[in-house]
């Protein structure tokens, strides 16, 4: 695998050199069209199941809280999944995986337009937990083909957050159309059937996958007995909190002033703010110092860009609004880039993809809580007040990740030397 240092002729060339030398391996551009596939519904499940069954049912409370149990069900699944990964590699467990999530998504759909009662929405929904997390695996080929160059892996890490962010950017708009041009179920279909497609391609490239790495008779703890891990899981709750919210105040927004079709065309632009940020982001080398501060500070400013959200919203202008998301998610690719590479670096190899499952399954966890919230406050509060979710929730993760950083920053000071007792 081609992995070195930036060029410095012809800056134009040399913002894409760092991309053209990291799809020059073989087996990375199949790998990655299928991971992108694959990572499509990502985007299109939560807004077409919330379109779905907001029209069928008419109660954003129910769609708020079916998606929010289906995340929930991931934050206890998704890491499970991850641990067989880890211990069984990517092509012998993720298969049959997508196989039991893309079964959920059908049954949620057949469940909505035959009627069935309410709790067979939760269930249906909740089988879809079983879905492997594409990111997680695919970051971890790039860990495993860039581990002698840290270069290399910041670049493939930034282009993998653009990759998630292009997916919710391509994937609202799509499941928006989908479910209000043709019928509410065919959003969540066409969900399924990408997931299936891309997971297929992503695991034929078997020469990219890691090897799965030998582990001594206990192994290495569980990555949630790292200390060092777990305020940044929490960090990772509270920005899952700010897109779950987010999302649904959007699409209650718009469909407020009649234009639910709408909502997933501003919602793009959340989206796309954070996928140019983040393609930009890996044509750089990342500045020196502690990652754990550079965290902080990435998060401190998501934090503040959220309020322009709330601004927009309080104007009434769905135009505006869009042009407030595509600059509050300027913010939020250099958050989750940085977010990644620090968890990489601190958990074992052995254990990397639960690792990032656990980072994905706090985020997920974090949307859920932000749907249901955003949701009950879009119907029962006046105004925009499920607009005021997502600057709360940015300003928890800002202060979860300074407490982490100022901890980690007093942890490095020397410690003070012992008084020398007096020698009288």
């Amino acid at each position: 695998m081609p992995c070195s240092s930036a060029l410095r002729r012809r800056p134009v060339r040399s913002r894409i050199a760092p991309y053209q030398r990291l799809f020059a391996g073989p087996g990375t551009r199949a790998f990655t069209a299928g991971s992108m596939l694959a990572r499509l519904p990502m985007g299109m499940l939560t807004v077409s199941a919330v379109i779905m069954i907001a029209s069928t049912r008419g109660s954003y409370a129910l769609a708020g809280a079916v998606s929010a149990a289906g995340l929930a069900a991931t934050g206890v699944v998704g890491p499970l999944t991850a641990r067989l990964v880890d211990r069984y590699g990517q092509s012998r467990i993720a298969l049959p995986a997508t196989l039991i999530a893309a079964a959920g998504a059908v049954s949620l759909a057949a469940c909505v337009r035959f009627g069935a009662p309410d709790w067979t929405l939760f269930a249906s929904y909740a089988a879809t937990a079983t879905t492997p997390n594409t990111g997680g695996m695919s970051r971890a080929r790039w860990a495993h083909l860039c581990r002698s160059d840290p270069t290399s892996r910041h670049t493939a890490n930034s282009f993998e957050q653009a990759a998630d962010e292009l997916c919710f950017m391509a994937g609202p708009p799509l499941a928006a159309v989908l479910c209000t041009q043709l019928f509410p179920e065919s959003g969540t279909l066409t969900g399924a059937g990408l997931l299936l497609l891309g997971m297929l391609i992503f695991l034929r490239q078997r020469g990219t996958e890691p090897p799965v790495q030998a582990r001594a008779v206990t192994g290495p703890p569980s990555p949630l007995r790292l200390r060092a891990l777990l305020p940044l899981l929490v960090t990772f709750l509270c920005i899952g909190a700010v897109f779950g919210s987010m999302e649904v105040a959007t699409i209650a927004f718009a469909d407020g002033r009649g234009q639910q079709a709408a909502a997933g065309v501003v919602l793009a632009f959340h989206a796309t703010g954070s996928a140019v940020a983040g393609l930009l982001i890996g044509t750089v080398r990342p500045p020196s110092g502690p990652l754990i501060r550079r965290f902080a500070l990435c998060v401190c400013v998501m934090a503040v860009l959220a309020l322009v959200s709330f601004a927009a919203a309080s104007a009434g202008s769905l135009p505006l609004l869009a042009g407030a998301l595509l600059v509050a998610g300027m913010g939020a690719a250099p958050a989750m880039v940085t977010g990644m590479t620090l968890i990489q670096e601190t958990v074992p190899a052995a254990r990397l993809n639960e690792g990032m499952t656990w980072a994905v399954t706090a985020l997920l966890s974090g949307i859920a809580g932000g749907s249901a919230a955003a949701g009950w406050a879009a119907e029962h509060l006046p105004g925009q007040a499920a607009f005021t979710v997502p600057p709360a929730a940015a300003a928890l993760a800002a202060a979860a990740a300074s407490s982490a950083a100022l901890r980690s920053k007093w942890s490095e000071r020397p410690a003070r030397p012992s008084p020398v007792p007096s020698q009288r």
